[in-house]
């Protein structure tokens, strides 16, 4: 039983770093909805969105997230170090499952089952069927776009009172839509898609609020679909600090079984 409870945490720790920050406290006030403008052009937008990105240099704290493949599902509450650009730290209660992501590295440990991964992004992709670099990890987990909005042209349209962007000309091998909330231009909702090999990445975004002078997103969830497998993720965000000093305790423990990435046959 208590195996089973921590292979759900190692993949609640390794799905919530693709999601989103859902962060809360009692001196937070949630933001309220603004009006979209449908006299905006599509790259004044895209301007507004990185004009208004969160700049901070550490974000540390506790994470409620909670889990499921359809067919079980899974809670709990890991800390959460990050040092912009640099690092991502997670940890389950009593160290027992950690998790620690650089732009060069990825590598997690499991007390329980007594294993480890230590290597690139191929496991988070391979996890949500989705290449990922830790650029694009650390703008879901701020609520920001997943792709660079300015290397690329899109329609501009007013959806559901949000501002949808779909590019002018269709990506090679994805497809992506955006939707970004008119009251501080950050990302509503984010879609990331591969029609032929039947994957799909979706991340909702509930509301905004303000924690000091940072402006984050209020409630996220994270569906991940490769074919007929499905994982959900809902992430809350607890006692959240910017700015202090911290560091990030990790090491392999000996004797631990290495873990060995499937070829993906299909």
């Amino acid at each position: 039983m208590r195996a089973t409870v921590y292979r759900s945490v190692r993949r609640v720790i390794l799905g919530a770093v693709f999601a989103t920050l859902v962060l809360s406290c009692k001196s937070t006030n949630v933001l309220s909805d603004g009006t979209a403008n449908a006299k905006l052009s599509a790259k004044m937008v895209i301007k507004e969105h990185y004009d208004k990105a969160i700049d901070f240099k550490t974000l540390s704290g506790k994470v409620r997230i909670d889990y499921s493949d359809g067919e079980a599902s899974q809670g709990v509450s890991v800390s959460l170090r990050m040092e912009k650009d640099k690092a991502i730290w997670m940890s389950a209660p009593l160290g027992m499952v950690k998790a620690f992501i650089t732009p060069n590295r990825v590598t997690f440990y499991n007390k329980l089952q007594n294993e480890y991964f230590d290597g690139d992004f191929s496991y988070l992709s391979k996890y949500l069927g989705t290449e990922l670099n830790f650029e694009q990890v650390q703008s879901l987990l701020l609520g920001q776009a997943l792709f660079n909005l300015k290397e690329n042209r899109y329609d501009l349209a007013v959806v559901n009172g949000t501002y949808r962007l779909k590019p002018k000309r269709p990506l090679e091998l994805f497809k992506v839509l955006f939707d970004i909330e008119p009251k501080n231009f950050r990302i509503a909702s984010q879609q990331l898609s591969q029609p032929l090999r039947k994957r799909l990445l979706q991340v909702n975004y509930t509301d905004y609020q303000k924690i000091h002078k940072w402006i984050l997103p209020q409630e996220i969830t994270v569906a991940a679909i490769d074919g007929n497998q499905r994982n959900t993720i809902d992430i809350e965000y607890r006692n959240i600090e910017f700015n202090r000093p911290i560091n990030f305790p990790y090491k392999i423990p000996k004797g631990f079984k290495e873990i060995v990435l499937e070829q993906d046959a299909r």
